[in-house]
């Protein structure tokens, strides 16, 4: 990894890599996606088929292409059991977590009888979008699933790319059978966004599509916004671990080492703050990779959008975390909490050398789904509040209207919105 001092030019230089990275990147093959949004929109199954059949190589059929309950019976079988209950495990601390994040409806009753109030109602219909590809994905079933069924979502379907074989993986049917999913179809890429959004004989529209995926899947996402809602415009992975002396470098390594292995665009920074401990991270980080499956995958991200940056302490390392705003934030010192005040800005925050990334992702209970790219100046995790909306309550009395209407009047004349003064004025040309 590269090993640069922090000064100005460091911070330019780290986001115009970064920069390269995001979707706005993707101009060129936006074209290919409108054709297969607008194509699906048009002619249904059969464009679903047809993509299938040129990008998954699977000929799927109105008959095959949902998934049966014998198929979820045979995937229960090439799992180990142990597995299984890891699942479990995970879904059950997923859903404890975000149980604490739901809020109910409420009303307001002043002294003169009015009401106001929020009304919160959970989405009608939900796609869950899950990758296929490079690696298996079934922790995305459950962080996208579990929050939306904590909602209250009522019908909630899955899209997922088959393989070669026109199977989906059993870990993710087993992850989704224990989320509660009933409805799974083999489709993915452009094409399932576009069966979600538009719907078809055989998948069923929906209100709003979460879910990671391809660059086609993110900007098929991306046009069909406004027609149903979205999670977000997701970028690739990415984390940034904070470390200084006390923090042990073989951990901060098979960390970066972690995030480099999703795929050549995610992106592995680390600050700090002990210019030895630099060396020996990146001493760790070669030999680490030299011994993992994805060393090849693992080199070329840390190659691109890697970086190890020495500060010169924690504060400033605190505030170069800021500009950044990573999706995964690692606090390796010995002083974490009391760096915690400090972070304005990060999807998730990890505190101690004992609380690694990883654990966010499968097990700990906070949802893995976090803003990327920078975006989490301004983005939060998902959560149940994505699966939910909300309705203002307005219940006035006469009395207290007749108090107001005047100002009210007032105020629509001076924006020429005679119409909305007149709602008024009838209600008390009497008076």
């Amino acid at each position: 990894m590269k090993i640069v001092r922090y000064n100005e030019d460091t911070v330019s230089s780290i986001q115009a890599k970064l920069e390269e990275r995001k979707p706005s990147g993707y101009a060129k093959y936006e074209t290919t996606v409108l054709d297969i949004l607008e194509s699906v929109k048009e002619k249904g199954d059969k464009a679903v088929f047809e993509y299938t059949k040129k990008f998954d190589h699977f000929d799927i059929s109105e008959q095959t292409l949902k998934v049966t309950q014998k198929e979820i019976d045979e995937a229960y079988q090439l799992i180990d059991k142990n597995l299984v209950g890891v699942i479990k495990k995970a879904i059950n601390n997923i859903r404890t977590y975000h149980e604490k994040q739901k809020k109910y409806s409420w009303f307001d009753t002043d002294s003169q009888g009015n009401i106001l109030g929020q009304k919160l109602t959970p989405l009608d219909s939900v796609g869950v979008y899950v990758p296929g590809g490079k690696a298996v994905y079934p922790s995305t079933a459950i962080m996208n699933v579990i929050p939306a069924k904590v909602a209250g979502v009522h019908k909630i379907v899955m899209v997922t790319p088959p393989g070669k074989n026109g199977c989906v993986p059993p870990l993710t049917l087993v992850a989704a059978h224990e989320c509660g999913i009933e409805e799974i179809y083999k489709v993915g890429g452009a094409q399932a966004i576009a069966a979600l959004a538009y719907g078809t004989k055989s998948i069923p529209k929906v209100d709003k599509i979460v879910g990671p995926g391809n660059i086609y899947v993110t900007l098929a996402k991306k046009a069909v916004f406004g027609h149903v809602s979205i999670d977000s415009i997701a970028g690739p992975s990415e984390v940034l671990v904070i470390a200084d002396a006390s923090a042990n470098p073989e951990f901060v390594a098979a960390d970066l080492i972690a995030q480099a292995e999703h795929d050549e665009l995610a992106s592995a920074i680390c600050i700090i703050t002990d210019e030895m401990l630099a060396l020996d991270v990146n001493e760790e980080v070669i030999k680490q990779t030299n011994r993992l499956e994805r060393k090849e995958m693992i080199k070329q991200s840390l190659d691109h959008y890697g970086m190890i940056i020495i500060v010169k302490d924690w504060m400033e390392a605190a505030a170069l975390s800021n500009q950044i705003a990573p999706e995964h934030l690692e606090i390796c010192t010995n002083n974490a909490f009391e760096v915690l005040p400090h972070i304005k800005h990060a999807g998730a925050i990890f505190l101690g050398q004992y609380s690694p990334e990883p654990l966010g992702d499968y097990m700990a209970g906070p949802n893995h789904v976090l803003p990327t790219n920078g975006t989490a100046k301004f983005f939060s995790p998902l959560g149940v509040d994505d699966f939910m909306k909300k309705s203002s309550i307005i219940a006035y009395t006469k009395p207290t209207l007749k108090a107001l209407h005047k100002d009210i009047i007032a105020f629509a004349e001076a924006e020429s919105l005679t119409g909305h003064a007149n709602s008024l004025k009838v209600r008390f040309k009497n008076d």
